[in-house]
């Protein structure tokens, strides 16, 4: 069974950080690309960032320069580092594990970004 579960999420101020975390279990974590996808209110869900079973990164132009996605492989985690929050960042932030198969999501976590 798959599962992927989020945490470092809550509430922060402008211009503050988070960095929020995935547990993945139930899949080869080292041979899949994993990414942080996020959803505001009212608005479709959109890619934040992604990160490649090789280690190569892409970013939503909205987040370059603040966001760092990284992964450990031996612990099968992935991070999501948030610096310079904007109260635009403010969204549930899901974890996504593309396989061969199909994509897997976690059950989100909410980041709340204040003015």
């Amino acid at each position: 069974q798959v599962q992927l579960v989020e945490s470092g999420g809550g509430l922060v101020q402008g211009g503050g950080s988070l960095r929020l975390s995935c547990a993945a279990s139930g899949i080869i974590f080292r041979l899949n690309n994993m990414g942080w996808y996020r959803q505001a209110p009212g608005k479709q869900r959109e890619l934040v960032a992604l990160i490649t079973s090789a280690g190569s990164t892409n970013y939503a132009d909205s987040v370059k320069g603040r966001f760092t996605i990284s992964r450990d492989n031996a612990k099968n985690t992935v991070d999501l580092q948030m610096n310079s929050l904007k109260p635009e960042d403010t969204a549930d932030y899901y974890c996504n594990a593309h396989t061969w198969a199909r994509d897997y999501w976690g059950k989100g976590t909410l980041v709340t970004v204040s003015s």
